[in-house]
C-alpha cells in the first residue's frame, strides 16, 4: 500500500484522490439567484442529507483549486439565503454536466443547458422542471472551512418544501428507486448510474460550448432527440461549416441514398445513432445538412 501525508501532496493531486476514492457521491443540482435576480444553476457533489427533523441538506461549493476563486453559487447564497436543490437522474445528466461550465456572471445556465425554469412556491430561486425531486430550501448557515484553493464552504440548507414527480412514486407514495434512476459523481470524468454502474461524460469545454440557446430551432425543439442528446450537442465550441457538411453527406450517401431528401425527423433519428457512439461531430453535420 502507498501512503501519503496530505501536506506532502499538491492540492490538485489530493483533490483527485479524494474525489476518486470517496465515490460515488450524490449530486446537488443547486439553483440560486444573485442580488439582481439573475438565475444560476450548478452541480455539486460535496453533498448529502444530514437530518430529518429538522430536514437538513448540506452541500459545499469549494473554492477553485487552480486559482482560489469563488463560485457564483456561493456568492449567491451569501447574498440571497435561498436555494433549490434538484436531484439528477440519468435522463438529464448531460445537461447537468453542461452547467458546470464556468460561464460569466449573469449567464443563465438554464438556457445554456436547455432546462426549464419552474417557479418555486416559497423561495425566489427557480426549480429545474426536468428533475424528479426538488427541494426548496432556506440557507441557515454557511461555514467556511478554509481560505485557500480547494477549501469547502458548508451551505446548511433547511428544506421548506419538497416536490416529487408522480412518475417516481409507488402506489403507497414511497419513492421507486429504479424509476428515480439517480446518477452520482465519481473521479475524473466518471459518473455512476445507480441501477447500472459507471459511465463517462467528457468534461465541458474550457472555451465554453455553444449552449442549447445557440442551437437551430429544429434541433433545440426536436421531438426525437433526448435531453442527454441535446446536452452532448451543446458541448461543442463551433458548428461545422458548409464544406464540412457537404463532404460528410456525400461520404454517407452510398450507405444512406435518400439522406439528401430525408426529413428532419429521419435525420434526427440517424443523428441520435451517431450520438450513441459519442460521435457528436458527425451528428451535427447530419443535423445541419
Amino acid at each position: 500500500m502507498v501512503s501519503f501525508i496530505p501536506q506532502d501532496l499538491t492540492t490538485g493531486t489530493l483533490h483527485s484522490y479524494l474525489l476518486s476514492a470517496v465515490a460515488p457521491r450524490p449530486i446537488a443540482f443547486a439553483s440560486t439567484i444573485d442580488k439582481d435576480g439573475n438565475p444560476n444553476l450548478s452541480p455539486f457533489s460535496f453533498f448529502n442529507v444530514f437530518s430529518a427533523n429538522p430536514p437538513i441538506l448540506i452541500f459545499s461549493p469549494a473554492k477553485r483549486v487552480r486559482d482560489n476563486t469563488t463560485k457564483h453559487t456561493l456568492e449567491n447564497v451569501e447574498a440571497i439565503k435561498e436555494v433549490v436543490i434538484n436531484v439528477v437522474n440519468f435522463d438529464m445528466v448531460h445537461q447537468m454536466s453542461l452547467t458546470s461550465t464556468e460561464y460569466p456572471e449573469g449567464v443563465n445556465e438554464f438556457e445554456k443547458a436547455g432546462l426549464t425554469m419552474l417557479p418555486s412556491d416559497h423561495i425566489k430561486p427557480f426549480r429545474v422542471a426536468e428533475s424528479p425531486v426538488q427541494f426548496e430550501c432556506k440557507v441557515n448557515e454557511i461555514i467556511k472551512l478554509g481560505t485557500e484553493g480547494g477549501a469547502g464552504n458548508l451551505v446548511i440548507c433547511e428544506v421548506v418544501k419538497l416536490h416529487i414527480s408522480e412518475d417516481v412514486l409507488n402506489s403507497d407514495q414511497t419513492i421507486n428507486q429504479e424509476a428515480l434512476d439517480l446518477v452520482a459523481r465519481a473521479g475524473g470524468s466518471y459518473y455512476s448510474r445507480a441501477k447500472k454502474g459507471f459511465f463517462e461524460i467528457p468534461k465541458p469545454l474550457k472555451n465554453m460550448g455553444i449552449g442549447v440557446d445557440n442551437m437551430p430551432d429544429h434541433v433545440r425543439n426536436s421531438m426525437i432527440l433526448t435531453g442527454n442528446n441535446i446536452g452532448m450537442l451543446a458541448n461543442v465550441e463551433a458548428l461545422p461549416n458548409n464544406d464540412e457538411i457537404t463532404k460528410f453527406v456525400d461520404n454517407i450517401s452510398e450507405r444512406y441514398p435518400d439522406i439528401k431528401t430525408a426529413s428532419h425527423r429521419e435525420k434526427h433519428k440517424l443523428a441520435q445513432n451517431y450520438l450513441s457512439y459519442g460521435d457528436v461531430e458527425s451528428a451535427w453535420k447530419l443535423l445541419l445538412s
